[in-house]
This record gives C-alpha cells, sequence and structure tokens, in this order.
C-alpha cells in the first residue's frame, strides 16, 4: 500500500478518499476540523466534497458541508511537502488560513486492522503543529496550537455499521495518541467495538497492543467526558492513563448520518493537553 500523499484510486460507488485536518489552540480557545474527500457517487460520477466547522470558546462559528464543484471554495488543502507539511483554507464564514507540520511520523491503520476491516477503511495519522489565521466576528485572530492530519480510503458500508469513534489527544511536546473504534451493526457494548490506536513521538509511532477507550455522554448520546487506558508494549508494567473533558462541541446533520464533534481538555500521564473526539452515527 502506497502511503503517499496522492489521491487512491476510486473504482466504484461508496469509494472515498478523504483527508481531516483538526486543530486546537487551547490559550486563544480557538477549535476547528476541516476535511477534503473525493468520492464516488451512486451514479458512477466521481466529486469532491469539503465539511469544516469551527469554534471561539463554547460557541460555533459555523459550519458548512457542501459537495459538488463548489467543494474547493469552502475548503482546500495544498501539500507544501508531502507527509510534512500543509496549508489549509476556509472560505465564507469559516474564514481560515493555517499551516500543519507533522510532528511524528504516521501512524498507519493497515487494512488487516480489526477496525479497518469492520470500518471498511484504512489510512494513517499524523500528530502537528498549527499556525495561522481564524476569523472571529469579523477579526482575524491568531492560531498556535496543535493538531491532527488524518488521510482515509476505501468504501465503508454504513448498512453494517452502527457508528465510528475518532480519538486525538495532543500533547505539548509534539507527542501523543490517537484512537479509532468501529461498532458494527447490531453491537450495542462500548467494549465490543473495534478498536485501534497509537502512541506517537517525534521519533516513532507505535500500534497499541491492547486499548480501552470510556466515554460518558448526554441525554443526546454526545460524548462530554472519556477515559483512557493503553497497554502501549505487551510487557509493560502499567498502562497508559488519560481522562479528558469537552470544551467545545456541536452536532451536524450529514444527510442519513449524524457528526458529533467535539474539542477536549486531556489530562495524560501528569500533564495537561487538547484534542479532540468525534462520533459518526445514523442521524
Amino acid at each position: 500500500m502506497s502511503l503517499g500523499e496522492q489521491v487512491h484510486e476510486l473504482r466504484k460507488p461508496g469509494d472515498t478518499d478523504a483527508v481531516t485536518f483538526s486543530w486546537a489552540d487551547p490559550g486563544a480557545e480557538l477549535y476547528g476540523l476541516a476535511r477534503v474527500a473525493t468520492g464516488i457517487g451512486a451514479d458512477g460520477a466521481e466529486q469532491p466534497s469539503a465539511l469544516a466547522v469551527a469554534f471561539s470558546g463554547r460557541s460555533p462559528l459555523g459550519a458548512v458541508a457542501v459537495a459538488g464543484p463548489e467543494a474547493p471554495d469552502a475548503v482546500s488543502a495544498t501539500v507544501v511537502e508531502p507527509l510534512q507539511r500543509w496549508s489549509v483554507r476556509g472560505g465564507g464564514e469559516l474564514a481560515f488560513e493555517l499551516e500543519f507540520e507533522a510532528t511524528t511520523p504516521l501512524a498507519e491503520l493497515g487494512g488487516r486492522e480489526k477496525a479497518a476491516k469492520a470500518g471498511g477503511l484504512e489510512g494513517y495519522e499524523q500528530l502537528c503543529r498549527v499556525s495561522g489565521t481564524m476569523r472571529v466576528e469579523g477579526r482575524s485572530r491568531a492560531v498556535d496550537g496543535l493538531g491532527q492530519r488524518g488521510h482515509a480510503w476505501g468504501n465503508p458500508d454504513w448498512d453494517r455499521i452502527a457508528l465510528t469513534r475518532s480519538v486525538g489527544a495532543w500533547l505539548g511536546d509534539g507527542s501523543g495518541v490517537v484512537i479509532g473504534t468501529v461498532r458494527p451493526d447490531g453491537v450495542t457494548a462500548h467494549s465490543d467495538e473495534a478498536i485501534w490506536a497509537a502512541a506517537l513521538d517525534t521519533e516513532r509511532a507505535r500500534i497499541v497492543e491492547d486499548a480501552r477507550l470510556s466515554t460518558t455522554t448526554d441525554d443526546e448520546g454526545r460524548q462530554i467526558r472519556a477515559g483512557l487506558e493503553l497497554w502501549i508494549e505487551k510487557d509493560a508494567d502499567y498502562p497508559y492513563r488519560g481522562t479528558g473533558e469537552v470544551v467545545a462541541g456541536s452536532t451536524l446533520e450529514l444527510g442519513a448520518l449524524r457528526l458529533d464533534v467535539a474539542f477536549f481538555r486531556w489530562h495524560v500521564e501528569g500533564r495537561t493537553g487538547a484534542g479532540r473526539y468525534d462520533v459518526i452515527r445514523h442521524a
């Protein structure tokens, strides 16, 4: 499998190739997520799509979800240096100009992983430094924070998927953890979801041997608190633990699917960091 920057070959309806950027500047209380994708629709035609949502403190600055020729005007991403640096731009009410620089090697979600098989997507994740500007109430605000870039491709079958979770905990030294889970249709227990996790630092990305994620939700099923317990090595004396709570979040209706996007404050191994916790499920 190639891990380059190119769009992976799209052959049949449902095939998709997507790149997701997320960021947090806790000091400025600025947060956001942007996704650019290319997919093949039911008619066999290839079309781009774009998604973005941003926050200032707990207040949403707006959200956009668009498919078709206008998508690149809403959100665009440019490779500055392959697998190292990217620029991301949002237009309209969600105006932002951001630079992402990788702080870690990529953590690969290979096709043989249980989460990849259950979700129909493989790919990789990297942690990043993020800088640039966001427009808040008509004024340009500086962003200097942490973030994550993920590239995923495949053909998810939402008739067989109840929900997916994407979690990232980002620390100030450029390290952190990423987690992805898939709950197959008919499964109700959090513990029965297919899970993949990786611990990343500036030198390496390690796939976690045993990962556990617990979540507290509100009455609408939206994530408000979470706990991590990761046994990174088989012979580790103790797990890597963390807890987090939501600092900003919103729900986006995406046709047949619903995205609960949340940004978290994480407390990991005695350190405080930032990150995200997103859930996609049937609307």
